[in-house]
């Protein structure tokens, strides 16, 4: 898989561009705002003006501006407009009370936003009514290129709980309208944190998603999500979603942490994932502490070519992964390899979830392979739900000292590990019905993913299937041998406890 570049910020305005400064303690909108000594003052001095492509505005640190940002003027792929600071101190913060966002990009393109803090607190929000950190909208606007968000804080966004049509959330890019397809070809999004945010975390959301593998998606048309990045964010107690992205194409999401979500929504809420997308890539990410029935992974509604690998998810009240593809949808060719799940859970109750849930309509060739499932405290393994024929292969599955359960009439099965997991042999003639010497030990719970390498004498190791899919490492980037890997997530040599 092609790997997507993040683009690259300028140092300063372009050749051409103006520089603009704001100051809301020693700042005059009155003056011309073009050097440090004579800076704007307030967001609706700049909000008058129609930016060019090369400028660029900063804001002195140490520094609040109260309202709504609404910059206007568009940049281009070598000409953006950059928002950032100056000065020393703290990051400049900007205030947005409770509006509909704190900055707002309205059909514009080519921006770059970073080294600001963000937040847009206000009443208890009402039905309908939305609220966002940054909220970049495209309304029959054709395809918007070049968006960068680097290095911002976002926090403290008490938005409704709302997914669709009208998303609320710390980070929010939206491609809507309905007369003219529009989305985005270009959008990195790195370095942020996102914390305390209703009810996305960071969220990349289409109106255009009808297709040959959709029929039944929003809009006329569909419209990819193009060169989109999203990697090294911290996103810390959102009510819903984490990290989503909608009609991504070769999206990659990397080494992202996504510590608690779903503890404010009253739908499923997954960690990380995207939705009607292909191709795309979501390795090295961090999923824990989801509450509720919040799952770590899903493999949503026509995604088609999908590899999620080296994730670490733990502690996720709504288990590691599901799969729920709509009825009528398309849904092929999905890998779930080289995965650690540590003490992810079963549900609320509420519905019989598992730690791995299969779910809704029929999703074809779906590949669950190499991972390590410990489950000590849930009572279902995995549950199919749904009439998905999975391939469940050279996984190791743990469950709680009681026993947990297998229940999937559909899957098939081969050369697992299984230890305190109730199967028929049937199931799965190859399985090896054994204790695989994990380097966790009784009574660990905090997360240390070097636990979840095989001790020596395991009888996983070198029991794998070598025909399977693999990028050559593993998650601890050991290579993974192609003759006799290892079973589970851990391709390396037996370790001494």
């Amino acid at each position: 898989m092609t790997e997507t570049r993040s683009h690259e910020f300028q140092a300063g305005a372009a050749p051409g561009g103006k520089i603009y400064y704001v100051d809301s303690v020693a700042g005059d909108d009155a003056s011309s705002g073009r050097t440090t000594q004579r800076p704007w003052r307030s967001l609706e001095r700049l909000n008058q003006v129609t930016f060019q492509a090369g400028d660029m505005i900063r804001f002195r640190r140490g520094r609040e501006f109260a309202g709504m940002f609404t910059p206007r003027g568009s940049g281009s792929p070598g000409r953006p407009i950059t928002i950032d600071a100056y000065g020393t101190g703290p990051k400049p913060v900007i205030d947005g009370g409770g509006a509909t966002a704190a900055i707002m990009l309205s059909n514009v393109e080519g921006w770059q936003v970073r080294d600001l803090d963000v937040r847009n607190e206000g009443p208890p929000p009402v039905p309908g009514e939305q609220r966002a950190g940054i909220y970049v909208l495209l309304e029959d606007f054709g395809v918007g290129r070049h968006y960068v968000i680097s290095n911002v804080d976002v926090h403290d966004v008490n938005g409704p709980d709302s997914r669709s049509p009208i998303p609320s959330g710390g980070i929010v890019f939206v491609a809507g309208g309905t007369a003219r397809p529009t989305g985005f070809d270009g959008v990195t999004v790195e370095n942020n944190t996102v914390e305390h945010a209703d009810r996305l975390g960071i969220a990349l959301m289409s109106h255009w998603t009808r297709r040959d593998r959709y029929p039944d998606g929003t809009g006329s048309a569909y419209v990819p999500s193009k060169n989109v990045v999203i990697r090294r964010n911290r996103v810390k107690d959102v009510g819903g979603d984490g990290i989503m992205i909608y009609n991504g194409v070769r999206a990659l999401v990397e080494h992202n942490v996504v510590d608690g979500f779903a503890g404010r929504s009253a739908e499923f809420n997954s960690g990380v994932y995207g939705f009607n997308s292909d191709n795309s890539l979501f390795r090295h990410n961090e999923i824990c502490n989801g509450q509720r029935n919040g799952m770590a992974l899903d493999i949503e509604t026509a995604d088609n070519g999908t590899v999620y690998e080296y994730n670490f998810s733990h502690h996720n009240n709504g288990g590691f992964l599901l799969t729920c593809n709509d009825a009528g949808a398309i849904a092929n060719n999905n890998v779930i390899r080289y995965n650690i799940s540590h003490d992810d859970r079963d549900g609320d109750g509420s519905v019989p979830l598992g730690v791995i849930t299969v779910a809704c309509g029929i999703a074809t060739n779906l590949r669950i392979h190499n991972n390590t499932i410990y489950a000590p405290n849930a009572a279902r393994v995995i549950n199919n739900l749904g009439e998905t024929a999975a391939e469940v292969s050279s996984n190791i599955f743990i469950g709680r000292s009681a026993g947990s359960t297998i229940t999937d009439p559909h899957g098939t099965y081969s050369g697992n590990v299984y230890h305190n997991v109730t199967l028929r042999r049937a199931v799965d003639a190859n399985a090896v019905e054994a204790d695989p010497l994990l380097a966790i030990q009784d009574g660990q719970t905090d997360a240390d993913v070097h636990w979840f390498q095989l001790r020596e004498g395991s009888a996983a190791l070198k029991g794998g299937d070598p025909t399977l899919e693999h990028n050559g490492r593993d998650y601890f980037g050991n290579a993974v041998s192609g003759t006799s890997p290892n079973i589970g997530a851990y391709q390396g040599p037996g370790v001494t406890p």
